[in-house]
């Protein structure tokens, strides 16, 4: 093996205190972002809803674009996460990236709460401006707890994972519950609220890992010789005043226009890689390529499985039978069923990626199993709604409840293994800037999820015939690409030099 390899040493790690097998300070990571995603998902099931009842009166014409603003928020909150990787990488170390975000992401979600739309906007890009400074690093953070070496990694991760869907999956059930039944009512949800909540669970986040970040010792703090002084915090945070005001541009411009600047935005970060890469040498430009190369089907992945908030939103309400018995599914608490099959089967699948041993799926083959079920569950809505649809024109509860599911397995088998990736395969001197790129290309599908909601929806509104095409398409587009990267994933694994 030629180069510098990609790896951390022992004794670079401190000596942690273990807690059911893993570092100590992974649980204080876990619940900082149990926090922070309980804030982002309380806030995220409700933006097109609100949308289309606040500033489009409720009129299904509004469901395009009021998807089309929820997939370039998306993308943006992911966008962001390229400027706050890399000052901390060079700036404010991460652990004072995080708190600096923590401040900012809050007063965001409680900017969102007045309904006002210029208001409403300029709350949205503050909120991604924070999310840039906090959610790149607490990643991170993580895999600085473990060598490249350990078998633990991946396990650690997931365990990760779990913070951010158990925050996830009570973020949507008790911020509708304050909508629905406390506040308002279903005819009147009360989205105020819902936004106000998410907010705290923010500040709850911040005060969490200032008083836990004492555990990460020389984890995540400036680089030596950077940012010893409040000062160099003080301009960062001057220049995130700058920024809220750019991204409430790129907000305005319009999904299409924006996909032009990410998609620029993503191959001068490719570009600027590589050349790290290349730097570094044989081996650490290779494992750059092949990083890159996942990248690009990572934005396939979630171009589809980012229907949650906007499409499936739709479905949920006007298409899906929801009454059960005597009693109504709500519509927020369908966000909520993704989360329920992560935390059920992340304990299960991180045993088996351990288990499995020397048989473990390459990360590609991994990757490649996420996009074939996330194309399965589009197939079980090919089929429901060209065979269930009633005379009503619903198709069953349990459709949709298993597309969540279905959905949540390929999840598992690529997002926390993802994270993992970027950590082993950036060049060192990038690390945070290369979990930087991993939530662009996560932002960029993410946008293109936007567009594609906004077609299944129309210029109408959605209805069984528009969903079916639109589905279909994405069945097509899942599949054929996940049984490619199947077959060409001993190649990437060959670029990776022996990184599992």
């Amino acid at each position: 093996m030629s180069g510098p390899a990609n790896t951390q040493t022992t004794a670079s790690i401190p000596e942690f205190k273990q807690i059911l097998g893993h570092p100590k300070p992974l649980w204080m990571l876990f619940m900082a972002e149990f926090w922070e995603r309980f804030a982002f998902y309380g806030n995220r099931w409700a933006l097109t809803l609100y949308i289309v009842a606040q500033f489009h009166n409720g009129d299904p014409s509004g469901q395009a674009p009021a998807s089309a603003t929820y997939g370039a928020y998306l993308a943006l909150v992911y966008a962001a996460a390229i400027i706050g990787g890399y000052v901390a990488d060079k700036i404010l170390g991460y652990q004072r990236s995080i708190l600096l975000g923590a401040i900012v992401m809050a007063a965001g979600l409680f900017m969102v709460s007045v309904p006002v739309e210029k208001v409403f906007m300029l709350g949205l890009a503050t909120i991604i401006t924070g999310n840039g400074f906090f959610k790149p690093n607490i990643s991170t953070m993580v895999g600085k707890l473990y060598t490249a070496t350990d078998q633990r990694r991946d396990s650690g991760f997931t365990i990760f994972y779990m913070g951010i869907n158990l925050g996830a999956f009570l973020a949507p059930i008790l911020t509708g519950i304050l909508a629905n039944n406390i506040f308002g009512t279903d005819a009147m949800p009360a989205y105020k609220m819902v936004f106000i909540a998410a907010g705290i669970g923010m500040l709850f986040s911040m005060v969490w890992f200032y008083f836990g970040r004492r555990q990460l010792g020389s984890i995540g703090r400036p680089p030596e010789g950077e940012g010893k002084g409040r000062r160099k915090v003080l301009y960062v945070g001057l220049a995130a005043l700058v920024e809220i005001p750019v991204i409430y541009f790129l907000l305005s411009v319009g999904a299409n226009t924006l996909q032009i600047l990410l998609s620029a935005l993503f191959i001068v970060l490719c570009t600027m890689i590589v050349l790290e890469g290349k730097r570094e040498g044989g081996v650490a430009r290779d494992r750059a390529i092949a990083m890159l190369i996942i990248f690009a089907f990572n934005i396939l992945f979630w171009m589809f499985f980012e229907q949650a908030g906007s499409s499936f939103n739709f479905l949920a309400e006007n298409i899906v039978n929801r009454v059960l018995g005597s009693w109504t599914f709500p519509v927020a608490w369908f966000q909520s069923v993704n989360s329920l099959a992560i935390i059920a089967f992340a304990p299960i699948m991180a045993w088996m990626w351990v288990k499995l041993g020397k048989m473990n799926p390459s990360i590609p083959r991994k990757f490649g199993l996420g996009l074939v079920f996330n194309g399965l569950a589009f197939a079980l809505l090919m089929l429901a709604l060209s065979t269930m649809v009633t005379a009503a024109g619903l198709i069953p509860f349990w459709t949709l409840f298993m597309v969540y599911v279905i959905q949540s397995v390929g999840e598992l088998c690529l997002s926390p293994i993802g994270l993992s990736m970027v950590t082993k395969l950036a060049p060192m001197r990038l690390v945070g800037f290369g979990m930087g790129g991993w939530f662009l290309s996560t932002g960029i599908g993410n946008n293109l999820s936007g567009i594609f909601a906004s077609h299944v929806s129309g210029e109408t509104g959605m209805t069984t015939g528009s969903a079916l095409s639109g589905y279909t398409f994405g069945f097509w587009a899942l599949l054929i690409p996940g049984v490619v990267l199947l077959l060409i994933a001993p190649l990437i694994q060959k670029l990776m030099h022996g990184v599992k």
